[in-house]
C-alpha cells in the first residue's frame, strides 16, 4: 500500500488484535486455487497481507513438489483451515495434524457437509472450537451469520468469529448483510467476514458496517490479473476502515441540499 495509506491508517486507527497478535492491514487472503504460485506470491506482496489461510491438504509434506509454504513469507501468519473436514472429529484431527506438522497453533475451522450449498455445520464447529481452543490453539470458526452460536464461540473460547457474506465462491458479497451487522453490535471479539466476496466494493462495505476484517480466495486466485486484485482489495479494505472511523453520514429519504436555496439567486 502506499506511503500515504500507511500514514492514514497509523494516525487514525489502532492495529487489529486477534489473540493478543496486532495486524496492521485488515484483508486477509486465502490460497485456493490459484493457477500458479508466482500469482499467489505476487498476491500476498501486493496486497500487503499478514494473514493467509492454507487448507493442510495443500500443503506437501512430504515435499513432492513444491511446498506452498514456500511462497509465503515468514512475517506473514499462517492459519491452516481445516477445510474438507465434514464433522468436528475431523476438523480436530486436522488441526492437530497441522501443528505436528510446524504449521502452529493458528487454525480456521470449516466443518461443512453439505456437498450443494457449502454451508458451514454451526454446531460441529462450535463443538470443535470447544476442544481446540481448550488445547490452545487459536480458533478462528467459520460460520453461517448466528447471534446465539457466536455468543456460544465466545465462550468457548473463539478468537473471532467469521459469518459467511454470502455462499462460498459465489462472489455474492454481502447476501447476510443484516445478520452480520448484528453481530457487529453485539459480539466483543473480531468480526471477520469470510466467503462470497467478490469484488473490492464488498470488501469497503463490510469494513464501513464495522466488521473487523475481510478475507478473500475466490475472488482474487481466479481473476484475470489475481496481484492487482489482490492490491485493490487490500486498499479497498482500508479505505472502507478509514470511512467507518469517520463516523459516516446517515442515509436520508429525502434531498438535502449542500449548498443554501435561498440567497441572491431568489431575491426580487
Amino acid at each position: 500500500m502506499s506511503s500515504l495509506n500507511h500514514s492514514l491508517s497509523t494516525s487514525a486507527d489502532t492495529p487489529l488484535v486477534i489473540a493478543g497478535k496486532s495486524f496492521k492491514n485488515r484483508f486477509f487472503l486465502g490460497t485456493g486455487k490459484f493457477k500458479n504460485k508466482s500469482d499467489l506470491a505476487e498476491s500476498i506482496r501486493l496486497s500487503g497481507t499478514e494473514i493467509v489461510t492454507v487448507a493442510l491438504r495443500r500443503i506437501d509434506l512430504e515435499r513432492h513438489e513444491d511446498n506452498i509454504l514456500e511462497y509465503i513469507p515468514d512475517h506473514v501468519t499462517l492459519l491452516t483451515n481445516t477445510s474438507g473436514a465434514r464433522t468436528a472429529d475431523e476438523a480436530v484431527r486436522i488441526a492437530r495434524l497441522a501443528e505436528a506438522s510446524g504449521c502452529g497453533k493458528w487454525i480456521k475451522i470449516e466443518v461443512i457437509n453439505d456437498s450443494k450449498y457449502l454451508l458451514p455445520d454451526n454446531q460441529e464447529t462450535l463443538k470443535a472450537t470447544e476442544i481446540l481452543a481448550a488445547e490452545g490453539f487459536i480458533v478462528l470458526p467459520y460460520v453461517s451469520p448466528d447471534l446465539y452460536i457466536a455468543r456460544q464461540l465466545v465462550k468457548a473460547g473463539a478468537a473471532t468469529i467469521m459469518p459467511l457474506g454470502s455462499l462460498i465462491g459465489s462472489n455474492q458479497g454481502l447476501k447476510t448483510r443484516e445478520l452480520i451487522q448484528v453481530l457487529i453490535e453485539e459480539i466483543d471479539i473480531p468480526i471477520v467476514v469470510d466467503a462470497g466476496i467478490g469484488a473490492p466494493s464488498h470488501a469497503a462495505e463490510a469494513m464501513e458496517m464495522g466488521a473487523d476484517a475481510v478475507l478473500v480466495n475466490t475472488a482474487v486466485a481466479t481473476a484475470g490479473h489475481p496481484p492487482l486484485l489482490a492490491e485493490a482489495f487490500s486498499m479497498a479494505t482500508h479505505a472502507g476502515r478509514m470511512a467507518y472511523l469517520s463516523q459516516l453520514p446517515e442515509r436520508k429519504n429525502l434531498a438535502d441540499a449542500s449548498s443554501p436555496l435561498t440567497g441572491f439567486l431568489y431575491e426580487q
